[in-house]
């Protein structure tokens, strides 16, 4: 089949741009070979691609997190394949236990069609929806006799459904888990059946469930699709998955001067994955800000506030972001600060510990105390919330360094 496909020198080279394109913030393509094999086949017999993104429209909202795959969808769209979005109309009544730690209550019908329908309005902000294909799972699955469903779960044991971390966790746990959650895996991975799927996307978290379509599609005669896995961003609090049920989220349809302020709120040490997995930034451009963070010659304060402008740009437009940034810098920035701040002639070393610095001009009477203020969050760097004790501060002439609410100090150098 494909491997007895012959490409010509400039199909090669399409080839080539293509895979290397679309690997760029893939956690893991499974099987890689088969990736490669699958691009081929596209560029030689100019068929394009089916690619699959499965939604549980369990939420009605979509937020930054859920953009990662689709910028991925969007690269492939670019190169001519097809996109099926996929609305788990019928498992959405089930709910994914993926990384679940109990068992999901079931949407009504009514849920389902609403979380649906904004979905697909949200998830334009980012696709061309008029060229993508929408499917829904209640087509085919609404329509297995019971006969079809035993046949389709005896190509999987108990054993290897136990392998997903979530089920194994909760049963290890001895916390319950209903037999119609092992039906969602199952479920999905018909689905690539039913559509005859190449290549199905998704998140870490969605790993099991995409190599169930492969497994499924090999036992029912179909050529197996290939899993790319893209990984899951953290939210605002920097530690877990973005979540509008954790409050740490920024939402695609939320107002342009949200989207701003809590792009602002973005931890300084994700910001370059913010920029590699959620926008369509060249990779060139971010590697060369990432470098500039890193010498100091672009402070992670512009560098954010171009986030910020990115975002509302991608899901509001330019007038909008203009407008947002304008907001911030008005309300957040010139009227935060004061007008008669004091100032003093740094003439220490070019860089220094946050502590050092705080004592040394005179803003904490001990080093204990700064600490204290620190872990508080009652430290800020030219706005910036400082806490890490161990942070080391590169002095610039103009830095304001605040303490609390009414100590400020502007350095000259």
């Amino acid at each position: 089949m494909s491997e007895e496909l012959k490409a010509t020198p400039e199909q090669e080279k399409e080839i080539d741009r293509q895979v290397e394109a679309l690997q760029r913030g893939i956690v893991e393509i499974v099987p890689e070979e088969a990736f490669r094999e699958k691009i081929k086949k596209a560029v030689v017999t100019d068929q394009p691609l089916k690619i699959k993104l499965g939604m549980d429209p369990s939420a009605p909202d979509v937020h930054v997190g859920h953009t990662v795959v689709l910028h991925k969808l969007r690269q492939f769209q670019e190169f001519g394949h097809e996109i099926q979005m996929l609305i788990g109309d019928f498992t959405g009544k089930i709910g994914d236990p993926s990384g679940k730690s109990e068992t999901r209550k079931p949407l009504s019908t009514e849920e389902v069609e609403a979380n649906a329908r904004t979905y697909v309005e949200q998830y334009g902000k980012v696709l061309d929806m008029d060229k993508a294909t929408l499917y829904y799972n209640s087509e085919w699955l609404s329509e297995l006799t019971f006969e079809d469903v035993i046949k389709l779960a005896g190509n999987l044991t108990v054993a290897r459904m136990l392998e997903r971390e979530d089920f194994h966790n909760r049963y290890t746990s001895n916390k319950p888990i209903s037999v119609h959650e092992f039906f969602y895996p199952l479920m999905q991975g018909y689905d690539s059946i039913a559509m005859d799927s190449d290549i199905e996307v998704g998140g870490t978290d969605q790993t099991f469930n995409l190599m169930m379509g492969r497994q499924l599609q090999e036992a029912y005669g179909k050529e197996k699709q290939v899993a790319l896995t893209l990984p899951l961003i953290e939210g605002l609090d920097g530690v877990r998955k973005m979540s509008k049920s954790l409050n740490n989220y920024i939402g695609v349809d939320e107002d342009p001067n949200e989207i701003f302020g809590k792009s602002m709120s973005i931890p300084d040490e994700l910001m370059i994955k913010y920029y590699k997995l959620a926008t369509d930034v060249p990779l060139t451009e971010i590697n060369k800000l990432e470098k500039d963070i890193a010498d100091g010659s672009v402070h992670p304060r512009d560098a954010k506030q171009a986030l910020g402008r990115k975002f509302v740009s991608m899901y509001h437009g330019e007038e909008a972001a203009d407008e947002a940034q304008r907001y911030f810098q008005t309300v957040f920035q010139k009227r935060a600060l004061p007008e008669d701040i004091p100032e003093v002639e740094w003439k220490g070393e070019a860089t220094a510990s946050i502590i050092d610095l705080l004592v040394e001009l005179g803003m904490q009477p001990s080093k204990g105390e700064a600490r204290k203020m620190i872990k508080n969050g009652g430290v800020k760097i030219n706005e910036e919330k400082v806490s890490d004790i161990k942070t080391e501060v590169t002095i610039e002439d103009g830095m304001i360094v605040q303490v609390g609410k009414r100590k400020f100090t502007k350095l000259s150098v």
